[in-house]
């Protein structure tokens, strides 16, 4: 990033006679801050009349308990959220870049910037400037989820500022919720022009949904203004970092958490724990929806979430350590809603036990206004999560072992202390080059073969979800105990011992043309064109015509079937053994599976895409017949509606056109 460095005092249009402001804009007149320029002020700021600071780059204050943040009318007055505005604006360079992530990379060019505010040891009772947050965002269905970087906002000004009026009825996609990690619900302010505002009903950092009928972020740049949150210890009544524990502790979910909170809603209509089932984990029970924590971006710079997992010296660490982490939900989008709760039909997901980052590591730095999720192991550490150590203006992540500061630079990250971490990322494009889809599938030394407890980084598909793998039998090919139950997002294996045996992936869209790969080593990409790793090894792959090729960073491949065979290691395909492993010359398992979806609340058929036409019949444990469907059409999702007041277990028969049989259990 190109930096300029300047006093802000002799850029000042007018000066301050008061020591608490070192920066003064007087009226009528403006200060540009173009795009990759950093602009610092080691004390106030305040801005009068129309004085106004355009800001496309990065703008930092740093000052004292005695220095003071101001936007005020001709006659000195304070203005606020309701008369004023217009002074500090943050900008969108390309508005409508939203949706695209920026490569997690110091040397790619960053295709979405903006303008970013970063205010440091300033109280918040200091901070009565109002700022001018230009907002954009992926429209995500029935409820916006939403960061709300402003201390003591008014919900009732977001009328205004989204074109449209926000209600207190409850499930009327006109509410606005925010999340308790505690109970694992969603609460809603009531009423909304009144005592409860953001900031104070809820943390700074709260996860916030605003009801999306008729609400507009996509198409039209919208400007949310506030006064910017402090850094300060004891800012506000919850401050900006927390002990992350109990969330969820306590509660009783119920039989397919069916059981209800305080709204008398379902827990099943809000809580999805991707990261249980595929390490081992059981729906709705022992650590199943529990140690997962929701929050937003309290602040108007980025948060690199990158280290949150490293314990680096204090010397130059964040002050993050969070030494039991599963990992993070990143980017939500297709949120739907389902009897007052809010489920997530879309996501990014990286996980941190391998100890680097492993899976969508571009969506690690969260913009102003995002908005994530994270999952601990288990409730047994007290660790804190500060979220002002974290702001970063850059748009890539910051080095391991590198000085802390907001602007830091990157290097390579260092290895674990088992070996690198390798990751081969599969992504799924249609006709037009465009992403649908990406999976992963990652390797080091002391990662977890197949389905097992043991499991460190493995995270669930979606049904969502149109490209995946699945669980590998440890001798290579499908484990044919977990094809009809789940697929993967982010797939592991033992380095050492999964050797040269195949994971075998899967598609579920015809819209899917081509694959790109993207090929990563302890988080950082490799160079273009890179197939062998530090290991001396790298991947492959086995397209439907059996022939086996090298993986290749940056390499677009066409996709010219519904299956294919991944590797880390060349398989040796000269014994009887290793074509075994493969599963060369035998019918391959079908990738018919039966598996929860938390948008309707139920189970779901998604069927093999070989299959034309499909029975279906579902038993209760006494044997009886509740479903029988014949000749079902398998281009879509089977709904398999069971009672869900009902606490029971079935049995699934499925049955293709061609006589091939999936059984399966569903337990509730």
């Amino acid at each position: 990033m190109r930096k300029s460095l300047f006093a802000i005092g002799l850029l000042a249009i007018g000066y301050s006679v008061q020591a608490q402001i070192l920066c003064h804009v007087d009226t009528n007149a403006n200060m540009y801050v173009s795009k990759g320029t950093l602009v610092y002020s080691g004390g106030g700021l305040q801005m009068k009349a129309n004085g106004t600071i355009e800001n496309h780059g990065n703008f930092m204050v740093s000052g004292t308990s005695t220095d003071l943040v101001k936007t005020i009318d001709a006659s000195n007055a304070n203005k606020t959220e309701a008369n004023g505005g217009g002074n500090f604006i943050n900008k969108l360079n390309e508005p409508t870049a939203y949706a695209s992530v920026n490569t997690n990379s110091s040397t790619a060019t960053p295709v979405y910037t903006y303008g970013q505010l970063f205010i440091t040891g300033i109280p918040q009772a200091n901070i009565t400037g109002i700022v001018d947050q230009e907002f954009r965002q992926v429209r995500q269905g029935d409820y916006q989820q939403i960061g709300m970087p402003f201390y003591f906002k008014t919900p009732a000004t977001l009328n205004a500022e989204f074109g449209k009026t926000f209600t207190t009825v409850r499930k009327s996609k006109n509410d606005v919720l925010y999340w308790n990690n505690t109970t694992v619900q969603f609460v809603h302010l009531s009423p909304i022009n009144g005592i409860y505002k953001f900031g104070d009903a809820a943390p700074t950092y709260a996860y916030w949904a605003l009801g999306g009928a008729g609400l507009d972020v996509s198409s039209t740049t919208r400007t949310v203004k506030g006064r910017p949150v402090s850094d300060v210890s004891g800012a506000d009544v919850f401050g900006t970092s927390l002990t992350l524990q109990n969330a969820g502790a306590g509660i009783n979910f119920g039989a397919g958490g069916n059981n209800l909170n305080a709204y008398r809603e379902k827990y099943n209509t809000y809580a999805y724990d991707p990261f249980e089932i595929p390490s081992g984990g059981a729906l709705w029970t022992g650590n199943y929806a529990r140690n997962m924590y929701q929050f937003g971006n309290p602040f108007l710079t980025n948060l690199d979430l990158s280290k949150i997992a490293y314990n680096e010296p204090a010397a130059n660490g964040d002050g993050v350590n969070l030494s039991n982490i599963y990992g993070v939900v990143l980017d939500v989008s297709g949120v739907v809603n389902n009897q007052g709760g809010t489920t997530t039909g879309g996501y990014k997901s990286v996980t941190f036990n391998a100890g680097v980052p492993t899976g969508d590591v571009d969506y690690l730095m969260i913009r102003p206004f995002g908005t994530f999720t994270i999952k601990l192991n288990n409730n047994n550490n007290t660790d804190v999560l500060n979220f002002g150590n974290l702001r970063r203006f850059n748009y890539y992540s910051r080095a391991a072992n590198t000085d802390y500061n907001v602007n830091a630079s990157r290097s390579a990250a260092g290895s674990t202390s088992q070996g690198t971490v390798k990751q081969l990322g599969i992504i799924a494009l249609d006709a037009n080059g465009v992403e649908i889809g990406k999976t992963y599938y990652v390797v080091y030394p002391n990662a977890t073969t197949g389905h097992s407890a043991a499991a460190k980084t493995q995270y669930a598909a979606s049904t969502a979800d149109v490209v995946g793998t699945f669980e590998e039998n440890t001798t290579g090919g499908y484990d044919n105990d977990y094809t009809s139950k789940y697929w993967l997002h982010i797939n592991e294996a033992n380095e050492n011992d999964f050797k040269g045996k195949s994971v075998m992936l899967a598609t579920y869209s015809s819209d899917i043309k081509s694959f790109k790969f993207e090929i990563r080593e302890n988080a950082e990409l490799v160079s273009k064109g890179t197939h062998q790793l530090s290991s001396g090894t790298g991947f492959y792959y086995k397209a439907p015509n059996g022939t086996v090729t090298e993986a290749k960073q940056g390499d677009v491949i066409p996709a010219k079937g519904t299956e294919y065979s991944l590797y880390y290691g060349a398989p040796d395909a000269s014994t009887a053994r290793n074509l075994a492993m493969d599963g060369a010359g035998v019918k391959p398992s079908s990738r018919t599976k039966v598996v929860y979806n938390p948008d309707i609340t139920n189970y779901i058929v998604r069927f093999d895409p070989d299959w034309k036409k499909a029975d279906i019949e579902v038993y209760d444990m006494s044997g009886k017949l509740v479903i029988s469907k014949k000749a079902v059409n398998t281009s879509a999702d089977f709904v398999i509606e069971l009672n869900n007041s009902i606490k029971n277990s079935y049995v699934v028969k499925i049955v293709s056109d061609k006589g091939e049989t999936v059984n399966t259990k569903i337990l509730k």
